[in-house]
């Protein structure tokens, strides 16, 4: 298993010398870089990520207010060029603290510490649900949208559909940030079970999905039209 990792720095130069070495560890996996917190949020609460290359020092929000901010957020490795920021990252209980510019051994010592420290799940592909009585384990990837229906929700695979007393927001807690979203209230889909988007109106299959107001932003930006 590899960890997931995420750049966030708002220097190109930076960010080029974390992803040559993200690149040579085998264990790490880049999942996504951020220039700024804004960017970062977006993808946070679209993607499974186990840990973040954070700089301080970034304009508007600073590395160290960002997170502070974060609900749960993940463990971090501070990165900047001025040390004087040292004692209140680890105050934040971080990995480590990287000074730039930082050697590739520097780099892999702090990695190592990480992977010490960050249990890696195992791949996810099922999930539990109960309908009609019975307990079904349903292949995650096989799931095209899930819709509520009042104190229920009807999950729509590619072999059925299953009708559980469940809500929304706790299914949707079980799945994937990186495989699912949210388009609309009433609406769970899997971004690779989509055939076309037109308009306000997403088609899986044989079923034509609306996306709703408030979720239209954050979709489209995740699709980068």
């Amino acid at each position: 298993m590899r960890i997931q990792c995420v750049i966030i720095d708002d220097e190109p130069s930076s960010q080029n010398v974390l992803l040559h070495f993200i690149d040579k560890v085998e264990f790490l996996q880049l999942k996504g870089i951020c220039n700024d917190g804004v960017e970062a949020l977006k993808l946070l609460n679209n993607t499974a990520v186990d840990l973040l290359f954070l700089d301080i020092n970034m304009p508007n929000v600073s590395g160290m207010e960002f997170y502070k901010m974060l609900v749960n957020p993940p463990p971090v490795i501070f990165t900047t060029a001025y040390a004087e920021h040292a004692m209140e990252g680890f105050d934040l209980a971080a990995i480590d603290y990287l000074l730039k510019p930082f050697s590739f051994a520097r780099f892999l010592q702090a990695v190592l510490k990480a992977k010490e420290q960050i249990k890696i799940s195992p791949d996810q592909t099922f999930i539990s649900l109960k309908s009609d009585k019975k307990i079904y384990q349903v292949k995650i990837d096989s799931i095209l949208f899930i819709e509520a229906q009042g104190d229920y929700i009807k999950v729509h695979t590619e072999e059925k559909s299953l009708l559980c007393y469940k809500t929304l927001t706790k299914v949707f807690e079980l799945l994937p940030k990186d495989m699912f979203i949210q388009v609309h209230k009433s609406y769970i889909i899997q971004r690779e079970k989509m055939d076309y988007i037109e308009g306000n109106q997403i088609r899986i299959a044989s079923t034509v999905i609306p996306i709703g107001l408030k979720y239209k932003t954050d979709f489209i930006n995740l699709l980068n039209i």
